[in-house]
């Protein structure tokens, strides 16, 4: 079997950092560009602040870590930058839609990339439908909590963990139709709706902070307590098969046990790497927009948290009702009850902004995907809006149909795994490409890569093995179907087998055409009959060959035949000016060509100047582009 055949039937085939951010051919960086840095900030909030910031903080405080739970933010918060950091790099240098599925497809080869494009697909779809679900119960609960009255008919058909949901169905529905219609639409509606939930996260803090007790944060570090009873993570099996120890609450292992749930609510940061292709100078603003939205919301989860423990504390939090918003039950519990309507309004604004954020990235990926041949091509087909409407579509059906099918709530974690696998690739292929690929120019770059690459690793498979073994269940079994599903069509259908399987095209020569009888002059563009006068010029109306150079001693070839312009050249060597009409001007020429007929004898200076073009006045001008638009 030849090379060729093995590369092309190879899984691991890697696909060209040219390929993929399309320098090599057009039409790949079809998207529209709409994303500046600060839209990309946008994007990243929009994404990671949730309904998670007005209840993860109380949860965790209440049932893992107690006023310890700051300090697990830190940590969980520092897991997910050393994995931006990552992002950052890569997307420094791959800036395209497929964020975490391209970067493997560079680093490792085909098959991987599928493996991680496939867990993408299943974060961001289950994650869609979980929120709308989520949205439907706060929808609910929102209507309740205004006196609003709910008709009778839909008292069924929304709110419901389970089984059709009116709500769900229609923000689903609203936001497809909203991406489908183009991305200027849908960001204009980022901006206002992230804008209106920070400014009820700021009235959050600003109200709690007036009930603040010091009080409330002691014991910093409660005493350990073995955990209730529930299901167990892969950490909590290995720990128990080893050691036979059982997990414990509170103190230091409760601070850290509930980093990983806390990991949740950053996810989402990476999600802005797949606006890369719609963003101008992606390379540079990229990197800036992750990391600069991951800080912030860690900033904001962290403020949020202090002034919510430090307003009720660890023991009221377990005393408030748990059928309304936790946070919302904490201001009901001071007697500020009319902050819990505004936090009601607040968790349907910020759950809204996630399942736009989700949507826009599931259907990017699924756009890159298809792209490159290993979902059907029809899906990369762009709108006249310059959007992938069919991959909106397609993925939008999608996550109606399983939000309304499957019980979605129960499958949380699955986003959560979903995201770290992601996590393992891209941390792992910045030194696979500094090794494979030095040459790329990097505008960032990681620092301290070998160590940081490895904490990184490590932290985020601690981050996976907190999570329970249902989930590592399910996460496989997904896996296998992607595997079977690559096998039976995606390595078919690969546009990187395809690329390879095209011999490549070879110039054919043009037909000569019979010689003109003697004395006959030739039609424009035929060459005439070599005769004793021009023997040496090259085919064409006006000969382009040269004589030997031992017919001017000392001087190199001349382009022009001789006799035909016998003051072909200008003292001191240069070659004049062409004098037809219409003739070549000499910047036309690159310098240094074989073929430049304006080409300068060694050590003779040039009269006109540089060749970049020459105005009227004779000065030197610029092209018209920019250098990084020079050929």
């Amino acid at each position: 079997m030849t090379l060729d055949m093995r590369m092309r039937n190879n899984m691991f085939r890697r696909l060209p950092v040219e390929r993929a951010t399309g320098r090599l051919y057009g039409g790949r960086h079809r998207l529209r560009v709409v994303y500046r840095t600060r839209d990309l900030v946008v994007l990243g909030l929009g994404v990671m602040i949730g309904s998670g910031i007005f209840k993860i903080a109380g949860e965790q405080a209440s049932s893992t870590a107690g006023p310890g739970v700051l300090v697990s933010f830190l940590i969980a918060g520092g897991v997910c930058v050393l994995a931006a950091l990552a992002f950052a790099e890569l997307s420094s240098i791959i800036p395209v839609a497929g964020s975490a599925y391209s970067f493997a497809y560079v680093a490792f080869g085909e098959v991987w990339a599928w493996v991680v494009g496939w867990a993408l697909i299943m974060e961001l779809l289950l994650a869609a439908s979980v929120l709308a679900r989520v949205w439907s119960l706060y929808a609910t609960q929102a209507l309740h909590d205004f006196g609003v009255p709910i008709p009778s008919g839909l008292g069924d058909l929304i709110g419901q963990q389970k089984g059709p949901d009116v709500f769900a169905f229609g923000i689903l529905l609203l936001v497809v139709l909203m991406l489908a219609g183009g991305s200027r639409m849908s960001l204009r509606s980022l901006w206002f709706m992230v804008l209106a939930k920070v400014i009820v996260i700021g009235l959050v803090i600003a109200t709690a902070l007036k009930f603040f007790h010091p009080g409330n944060l002691t014991p910093f570090l409660p005493p350990s307590r073995p955990a209730p009873a529930g299901d167990r993570t892969v950490l909590d099996a290995v720990l128990g098969a080893v050691g036979g120890g059982t997990p414990h609450a509170f103190g230091t292992w409760g601070m850290l046990a509930a980093a990983p749930a806390i990991a949740f609510a950053y996810i989402g940061f990476d999600l802005i790497a797949t606006a890369s292709e719609e963003t101008d100078d992606a390379p540079r603003k990229v990197p800036r927009g992750i990391l600069t939205a991951l800080v912030t919301a860690i900033v904001l989860y962290v403020a949020v948290a202090f002034a919510l423990v430090g307003m009720v504390g660890m023991d009221g939090i377990a005393r408030l009702n748990p059928d309304k918003l936790l946070l919302a039950a904490a201001f009901d519990s001071v007697g500020a009850g009319a902050m819990g309507k505004i936090v009601d309004v607040g968790a349907m604004l910020a759950l809204t902004t996630v399942i736009l954020v989700l949507m826009i990235s599931l259907t990017r990926v699924v756009f890159s995907i298809s792209r490159d041949g290993l979902l059907p091509r029809p899906l990369a087909a762009m709108s006249r809006y310059k959007v992938p409407s069919r991959a909106t579509l397609v993925a939008g059906g999608a996550a109606v149909v399983m939000s309304q099918t499957i019980d979605v709530l129960t499958l949380e974690q699955l986003v959560v795994i979903g995201s770290l696998f992601a996590f393992l690739f891209v941390a792992a292929a910045v030194p696979a490409l500094r090794r494979s690929r030095p040459d790329l120019h990097r505008p960032f770059r990681m620092p301290a890569a070998p160590l940081v690459v490895l904490v990184t690793i490590v932290a985020v498979g601690w981050l996976m093995l907190n999570l329970n073994v249902q989930t590592w269940g399910y996460f496989a079994v997904w896996m296998g179907v992607g595997l079977v599903l690559y096998m039976v069509y995606g390595r078919r259908k690969s546009q990187m087998r395809l690329l390879l399987d095209t011999p490549p095209e070879r110039p054919v020569a043009a037909r000569l055409a019979p010689a003109p009888p003697p004395g006959m002059i030739p039609p424009p563009g035929m060459a005439p009959p070599p005769g004793p006068r021009d023997a040496y010029s090259s085919p064409g109306p006006y000969g382009t060959g040269t004589r030997p150079a031992e017919h001017r001693s000392g001087a190199p070839e001349s382009p022009y035949p001789t006799g035909r312009y016998p003051a072909g050249r200008q003292p001191g060597g240069q070659f004049a000016r062409d004098p037809r009409p219409g003739g070549r001007a000499p910047e036309q020429y690159p310098s240094g060509r074989a073929d430049d007929p304006y080409a300068l004898d060694p050590g003779v200076p040039d009269p006109y100047g540089p060749r970049g073009g020459h105005g009227q006045s004779g000065e030197h001008q610029e092209p018209p582009h920019g250098g990084r638009h020079r050929r």
